[in-house]
């Protein structure tokens, strides 16, 4: 027995020490709980805790305005509500979720990819699931605050945007539109942006969003366990966005968009003494309106899969041959390259052969033009003189001339994703296609075809510089920016040649735009045909689904003569004739001095003056021959003679031998 209590008595002794160390242990886990729950993390718990009792409401900026020159309001918002999905408890969000979507007339799919993209944030942050909440969703929300306490209306500015004419978008190009972020830009915008949130997207709208969108705002208010708001607490008032003014002018706007009337093409005007674009127009377009909410799945696929591709912007994006408007750069290369006379001259009977082909005037099966100089040649845009004055040139001269004034770059405007058009080269050939450039190809480029290519704003931007004697200012759209220029100086006998030519082609007798003609406006200009196919494949196709192949029409113009003022580029795809295009720009030119003189009763005198760039007297011309400085062609080329010229057989045949011969040949070529 006392054995048994001895035992008794020391057994406890080692479990005791292990329970009593165990009982430390976890006391000195639990005080170090304490400690980093009420000491460490305080914080962090009371703002969770803070997030389920307040809720915090986003309040979005207005997006500025965009003004016009003159102030008048081109693009602005109003107000509107959206519907908040408030996600702090997920399961009472999945809960409603097909009530919501019934509800406001989404579909669940839509719902539910929404909260996917959203999973990145925190589950206290509300989005946004319909942007433009009609009358039937404010009423659904109002009605279901009780049993669907997950739903929320906020205040949204939508944009609103003119509608042009047709129905479609007011220079919808220009102001871009505005659409919600993507997943993308979500997840790029290092937390700024959150599913719901509206940024431009395109244009000036996407160009100064920066600018435009503002800082949002927030309101804080106490809400129950049911996520009922039951009082509040603070607001911070959005910082509204900035308003832009631009250098658009709304009644040349206006003018153009009435002008060229629904059809297929682009307009641009600029001021050359300051770079300031005056109206920019591209048809067709989309009403940027539809882009305000958010658009259809379909609807956003019709319009990228139209044949008319609505939403290419034709004035900085349609790189498309620039047909006879490059001869106005060709005749600053041979003036100032002086490498050919200033008495070059060639008969036109209407075709001339090149390297054992025969190429075209565009006169051929209709008339001949004869002998022209440059000064004719230009007014009455005659192929066969730049044919073989581009055979002379050759492509690199032609080439170098051509990026000096402006082509095959960019132009630096502030609109997004401009193209930069392409002038060929033997380089470029040899980089993109490993092939060599055949002396065939500098013809075609000569009268702007062949692999040439220019956008409007391009040639808007190249002409108005010639015309200013080589001083290219950089377009821009934003009103007060500081105009960038560079210069290419061409001397005073060439800027008044060439100018004097353009006045020619509005002004002279066989001028190929004299049906646009302006009294008391020094207008001047250059049209072009760019061709889409060939001859004998067009004619192929008359009849048939020939149409999308007809030629595009251009024309190039500005006011006055020297030093112009505006300068107007107009493409009508499918035109035909740059005769067709013509009038589009005089109606602008025409609004624009009509404005003017409104405000300082000034008008422009028109004066006609003959220059026959040194050509000599029309009986000595006819006998002078071909001066021997002129380079002969490569020997490597198999060509007959490049054309007709003074002193040989063929050009002593009258217009009326000439087309009846040209005509025998061609039915013999069949």
């Amino acid at each position: 027995m006392a054995y048994w209590f001895e035992s008794e008595r020391k057994l406890p002794t080692g479990r005791l020490s292990v329970f009593y160390y165990a009982i430390i242990g976890l006391t000195l886990v639990m005080l170090s709980g304490y400690w980093k729950l009420q000491i460490v993390d305080a914080q962090r718990y009371l703002e969770m805790a803070d997030r389920n009792r307040i809720r915090s409401i986003p309040i979005p900026a207005p997006r500025g305005r965009m003004l016009d020159r003159d102030r008048v309001v081109l693009v602005d918002s109003y107000p509107g509500f959206a519907v908040l999905l408030l996600r702090d408890d997920p399961q009472e969000v999945d809960k409603h979720l097909p009530a919501i979507a019934e509800g406001l007339n989404v579909s669940l799919a839509d719902l539910q990819k929404q909260l996917e993209e959203a999973r990145s944030l925190a589950n206290y942050e509300p989005i946004k699931i319909k942007l433009d909440a009609s009358a039937a969703d404010i009423a659904f929300v109002e009605s279901h605050r009780s049993d669907i306490p997950v739903l929320e209306l906020l205040i949204q500015h939508r944009r609103n945007y003119r509608r042009g004419q047709m129905g479609d978008g007011f220079m919808s190009h220009v102001s871009g539109y505005v659409g919600e972020v993507s997943e993308r830009e979500v997840a790029r915008s290092k937390g700024r942006y959150v599913p719901g949130d509206v940024i431009g997207k395109a244009g000036l709208e996407r160009q100064y969003n920066e600018t435009l969108m503002g800082v949002d705002g927030k309101r804080r208010a106490i809400v129950n366990s049911l996520g009922r708001e039951v009082a509040r607490l603070d607001q911070t008032e959005p910082i509204a966005g900035k308003d832009i003014q631009l250098t658009i002018d709304y009644d040349l706007q206006l003018a153009a968009e009435t002008a060229l009337a629904g059809r297929k093409g682009a307009v641009v005007a600029l001021d050359p003494r300051t770079g300031e674009v005056l109206a920019m127009l591209s048809h067709p377009a989309p009403d940027p309106n539809l882009f305000a909410v958010r658009i259809p799945a379909d609807e956003w696929r019709a319009l990228n899969e139209h044949s008319d591709k609505p939403l290419l912007n034709r004035a900085i994006q349609a790189q498309l041959a620039p047909g006879s408007v490059f001869k106005i750069m060709m005749g600053t290369a041979i003036l100032e390259s002086k490498a050919l006379p200033e008495t070059f001259r060639t008969f036109c009977p209407g075709y001339a052969d090149f390297y054992g082909r025969m190429f075209r005037c565009w006169v051929y099966g209709k008339s001949s033009h004869g002998w022209m100089d440059l000064h004719t040649a230009i007014t009455h845009s005659c192929d066969i003189f730049f044919y073989n004055a581009g055979q002379r040139l050759g492509i690199e001269r032609i080439a170098y001339y051509a990026e000096k004034m402006g082509l095959g770059r960019p132009t630096g405007i502030d609109l997004p994703s401009e193209a930069a058009g392409l002038v060929p080269s033997e380089p470029w050939k040899q980089r993109v296609f490993k092939e060599k450039w055949y002396a065939g190809e500098t013809i075609s480029v000569a009268i702007g075809q062949g692999a040439l290519t220019t956008t409007p704003l391009q040639l808007a931007h190249s002409i108005g510089g010639i015309a200013s004697g080589g001083v290219f200012r950089q377009p821009h759209l934003l009103k007060g920016t500081q105009p960038v220029e560079y210069h290419f100086a061409l001397t005073e006998d060439t800027t008044e040649k060439v100018t004097q030519a353009m006045f020619g082609v509005v002004n002279e007798d066989g001028g190929t735009a004299k049906g646009s003609r302006l009294e008391g406006v020094e207008f001047c200009g250059k049209t072009g045909t760019s061709q889409l196919i060939s001859f004998e494949g067009l004619a192929r196709l008359r009849g048939k689904s020939g149409r999308r192949f007809t030629e595009n029409a251009w024309f190039v113009g500005y006011a006055p003569r020297r030093n112009p003022e505006i300068v107007v580029a107009v493409l009508v795809e499918h035109g035909e004739h740059g005769s067709s295009a013509a009038p589009v720009a005089r109606d602008i030119i025409r609004r624009y001095f009509e404005k003017k003189g409104a405000k300082d009763q000034k008008q422009y005198k028109v004066e006609f003056k003959r220059y026959d760039l040194g050509a000599p007297a029309e009986a000595a011309a006819a006998k002078q021959s071909v001066p021997a400085a002129l380079p002969a062609p490569r020997q490597t080329d198999t060509a007959t003679p490049a054309a007709p010229v003074p002193g040989q057989p063929k050009p002593a045949q009258s217009p009326a031998t000439a087309v009846a011969t040209a005509e025998a040949r061609r039915r013999g070529e069949r």
